[in-house]
């Protein structure tokens, strides 16, 4: 015959293993839906970091871009506007000029910039005209993978072996440049009057 000690203590001990197995069970789940939460914001942080990133970068890769043209736009302004007597060779030509220019400007430009050139050397061959090119302020107005436009203000400084130094002469010139072999090339120039259109 049980007795109603033994009884008390069979209950107690069931209730007591079938409460401790739901608490045990509770909180694995607890710790196991921890876990998830934390590998997905784990994750989802980590893609922020390289949406972030991958952005940046592009501004980034943007930016060096808008340097490139803007240090070349530099470049074809101050090799073009600068010459004088002291590049003439013996048959009245600057053939070091032509080549510094034909350094930063597409083959397509070289064409029409010849005559441009031969202008240049009349004028240092038979009135002894030195230019100097001064560039003040650039800026890229547009710009893609493989082309650009730049704006460029500054003045030209014109001297004559008689008649001595001028007044400087403003400009203000828009550029076309293409990328071509990874290179930004002038391939084009505009002046820019300032008037409403």
């Amino acid at each position: 015959m049980t007795s109603s000690s033994d009884s008390d203590s069979s209950v107690h001990s069931v209730t007591t293993e079938s409460s401790t197995g739901e608490h045990s069970g509770s909180a694995t789940f607890r710790v196991v839906v921890l876990g998830v939460l934390v590998v997905v914001l784990l994750a989802s942080c980590g893609t922020l970091i390289w949406l972030l990133a991958g952005r940046r970068g592009e501004a980034d890769d943007v930016q060096r871009e808008r340097e490139s043209v803007m240090a070349q736009t530099d470049q074809f302004m101050l090799r073009m506007g600068t010459y004088g007597p002291d590049l003439l060779d013996d048959k009245g030509q600057m053939p070091e000029y032509r080549s510094r220019v034909e350094g930063v400007i597409t083959p397509k430009f070289a064409t029409s910039f010849e005559k441009q050139a031969g202008t240049a050397e009349q004028l240092v061959a038979q009135a002894g005209v030195s230019r100097t090119a001064d560039v003040f302020a650039t800026g890229v107005s547009t710009i893609d993978s493989d082309s650009a436009t730049a704006l460029v203000a500054g003045t030209f400084t014109d001297s004559y072996q008689k008649g001595g130094r001028q007044e400087p002469i403003p400009f203000r010139i828009s550029v076309s440049l293409v990328k071509t072999d990874g290179k930004w090339l002038v391939d084009d120039f505009t002046p820019v009057t300032g008037e409403a259109q």
